[in-house]
């Protein structure tokens, strides 16, 4: 009978069946009750390292303590799931998680992040600051942006009285229409890694934690809770889990959130290939890993194969961590180390960034909400990409009589991307448009650029008109002086968009207007790549992307010329969706539940690489961008040192005004083969008055020159020549290359050179 006994329990357990929560607020130990607590003693001494540190704080945990760090809440109101928010969590938040309080063991508060503190939908919604879309700030190239970027929405999100960010998202693009590219940070694995873990330790400068996610594979919104992702490993390697490893190593991020997807059969969050080996085992990640809102699927596959963390109950079909983890533990079928190995990880980053050490004390008032702003109107202002610019018609003259702005309620505000990673501005919201209800409300920040306009020509008449009739606004753009057409594409998490043409009708609206006034501006708001059927007819073409805060008075400054643009595209904008490795976006219209399988048989020729591959010619190529002034690049030399690529050359301002350029170095097999004929091996971003030049150099991470062998779990650097690229995008006509000859050599997992 206990043999059938045991047999029914393991069945349980394996079955997923639901069980009632355990460590709910009024559940918690008697000793976490208690009025008096014993002061903490060797595990709070700052001296000691984090591992030591957290090694002696297990030594006093009660199973049931361990639990609690590993079983997470929704931190708002359920009501579908007729689920109440614990007390202890903040208004519409993200999530939740018990502490241990005997110990000094704080709770875990968590808001959703990466762009501004977002908050849930409801009467409290928190104003914050919101940076400009995730793809805005990779456009700029500027690791110093990202940081400062980082450094200030974490320190809000602590104000406000959390401790954990759900930041750090760097799924590339390998699906241009996906919902949710506005949060991420382009295609290539080097850039979108770089910039996201600048961000990523700028937010935990603040003594709190930020995730790196969505881990992995999560490129579509489209059945993101059934679809399998087909990849193999060494094409996972240099592509995806790259740029996710490059953020881990510059960022350090406590914690990794793992994605809805599966992954070669196995729910990204009970896969072991990406959470034990991958991860933990390659990469020596010591953090911990929780699942994103409703990935977590079971007990112990999921426990076992490397999950830490289930979060945001009731999203879950079951409590699977609660009574469910205690219950398989007792039975053995989770070990009990395995159980202190996920306490320990949460512990960890807890004192390793001060969350112990340094509790937060929320105080909103201490905000400075217009300093803050103006960190995002930076962000904004240097990841516009100047993508057209006939005739110079930009930078625009303040002698004009007669402006014309239309579309895109560029009256009263700037657009912002939809989901979980909605930030809810200071006062409201200028325009709310869009689903009612979740990943809506469409929200324009009270940015206008209209008034931004306005303010620098006030002997001007500028005059607003919605676009809503094409042969309304063309009048208007013919009876003045130069015209402003904003247009927008508004993406959201949960949906990916069915094209990348321009909804409502836009891009007739731009036609009849550029018809009418050749001297016409488009002013783009979009959370990535867009057709343009009409960029012939138009004088100039600015993608100013979702760009935040203070995004209208940005705007404004760019198109003046008080800011030269130095944003350069951090992905592709197709010629054509004939172009891309997928033509459709698989599962699209998505059917609730429908089981697909999603194949990536581009390897990790993603994005520019593809287009290289297959010889497409691109609308405007990953690396692009005009400025106001010009530059020259010469004097391109490479050197192998230490096994290492080094490259040197010198970048001269050509032009009249002060600017900033990118110069990009890729590299390129003389006789090795490679996914594609070329990478982007480093950049530089260099700031020089008019006339001015500088001495510049790039050394190329060795990853970048090798192939990943998965049979030995090593980098492998061919013995041959190789072109170093000195160039201003993916295609741009006047690159300058050298070569050099590179010894065959061998690197771990992590990309050091195996003697």
């Amino acid at each position: 009978m206990v043999f059938q006994k045991k047999i029914s329990l393991l069945a349980m357990a394996i079955a997923l069946v639901s069980v009632a929560p355990s460590f709910a607020a009024d559940a918690q130990p008697a000793d976490a009750k208690k009025a008096t607590v014993e002061a903490p003693k060797a595990w709070m001494n700052k001296k000691l390292t984090p591992e030591q540190r957290t090694d002696l704080v297990l030594k006093e945990m009660t199973m049931d303590e361990k639990l609690k760090l590993v079983f997470g809440y929704f931190g708002t109101d359920a009501p579908w799931k007729n689920a109440k928010r614990p007390a202890e969590s903040i208004t519409q938040s993200a999530g939740f998680v018990y502490g241990i309080p005997r110990l000094g063991i704080p709770n875990l508060w968590q808001a959703d992040a990466g762009i501004g503190v977002a908050s849930q939908g409801g009467p409290d919604v928190r104003g914050a600051t919101a940076l400009p879309a995730g793809i805005a700030t990779a456009a700029t190239w500027n690791l110093k942006t990202a940081y400062a970027g980082g450094a200030m929405i974490g320190a809000e999100s602590r104000a406000f009285g959390f401790n954990v960010q759900l930041a750090g998202g760097v799924n590339i693009m390998r699906e241009p229409r996906n919902g949710r590219n506005f949060e991420y940070a382009g295609e290539d694995p080097l850039l979108a890694g770089k910039i996201v873990g600048a961000q990523i330790s700028g937010i935990q400068s603040n003594n709190m934690v930020s995730t790196l996610k969505h881990y992995a594979f999560n490129d579509q919104e489209t059945n993101r809770f059934s679809l399998d992702v087909k990849v193999d490993d060494a094409s996972a390697r240099m592509a995806d889990l790259l740029a996710l490893q490059i953020a881990k190593e510059d960022g350090n991020p406590g914690s990794v959130m793992c994605s809805y997807n599966r992954v070669n059969g196995f729910y990204a969050c009970e896969s072991n290939y990406l959470l034990n080996e991958v991860l933990k085992q390659d990469w020596g990640f010591k953090g911990w890993v929780m699942s994103d809102w409703g990935a977590t699927h079971s007990t112990v596959p999921a426990a076992n194969n490397g999950l830490d963390q289930q979060s945001g109950i009731p999203f879950d079909h079951s409590e699977y961590f609660g009574a469910a983890l205690k219950e398989a533990v007792q039975n053995g079928w989770v070990t009990e180390a395995r159980l202190t190995d996920m306490a320990r990880r949460v512990l960890h980053p807890m004192f390793e960034f001060g969350l112990i050490d340094n509790p937060v004390t929320p105080n909103p008032k201490a905000i400075d909400f217009k300093a803050n702003g103006l960190v995002s109107q930076k962000d904004a202002e240097e990841g516009m990409v100047l993508l057209k610019n006939d005739n110079k018609l930009l930078p625009l003259s303040k002698t004009a009589k007669k402006i014309a702005i239309i579309g895109s309620h560029a009256d009263v505000g700037v657009l912002s991307g939809g989901g979980s990673s909605q930030v809810y501005p200071v006062g409201g919201a200028a325009f709310k448009g869009g689903p009612k209800f979740f990943p809506g409300p469409m929200l324009y920040y009270p940015s206008s650029p209209f008034k931004a306009v306005q303010a620098r020509v006030p002997q001007a008449q500028v005059t607003y008109n919605d676009g809503a009739d094409a042969a309304v606004a063309a009048k208007l753009a013919a009876e003045s002086d130069v015209v402003l057409v904003f247009v927008n594409q508004w993406t959201a998490e949960s949906i990916d968009v069915p094209n990348l043409s321009l909804p409502d009708n836009q891009d007739a609206l731009v036609a009849a207007v550029a018809k009418a006034n050749s001297k016409t501006v488009v002013v783009m708001q979009t959370g990535g790549p867009v057709l343009m059927p009409w960029l012939a007819d138009v004088g100039a073409a600015v993608e100013a992307w979702y760009p935040g805060t203070n995004g209208g008075e940005a705007i404004a400054r760019v198109l003046f010329g008080e800011v030269n643009p130095s944003g350069h595209l951090p992905a592709t904008f197709p010629a054509s969706e004939m172009q891309l490795p997928r033509t459709v976006v698989d599962g699209y219209p998505e059917v609730k539940d429908a089981r697909i399988t999603v194949t990536y048989n581009e390897g990790a020729a993603v994005g520019y690489k593809w287009f290289d591959l297959k010889g497409h010619k691109p609308l405007f190529p990953f690396g692009h961008g005009l400025s106001y002034s010009e530059f020259a690049f010469s004097g391109l030399k490479a050197e192998v040192k230490n096994g290492l690529i080094n490259a040197s050359f010198t970048v001269k301002n050509t032009g009249a005004v002060a600017g900033k350029e990118v110069a990009q170095v890729y590299v390129a097999p003389v006789s090795a083969v490679w996914e594609a004929p070329k990478r982007l091996g480093g950049w530089q971003k260099v700031d020089l008055k008019a006339g001015a030049s500088t001495k510049a150099s790039v050394t190329i991470d060795p990853r970048l020159v090798g192939m990943y062998d998965s049979a030995t779990k090593t980098w492998k650097i061919a013995e041959g020549d190789y072109k170093v690229i000195l160039a201003a995008d993916a295609t741009d006509a006047k690159a300058t290359s050298v070569t050099v000859h590179l010894n065959a050599a061998t690197l771990d997992v992590k990309g050091k050179f195996v003697k």
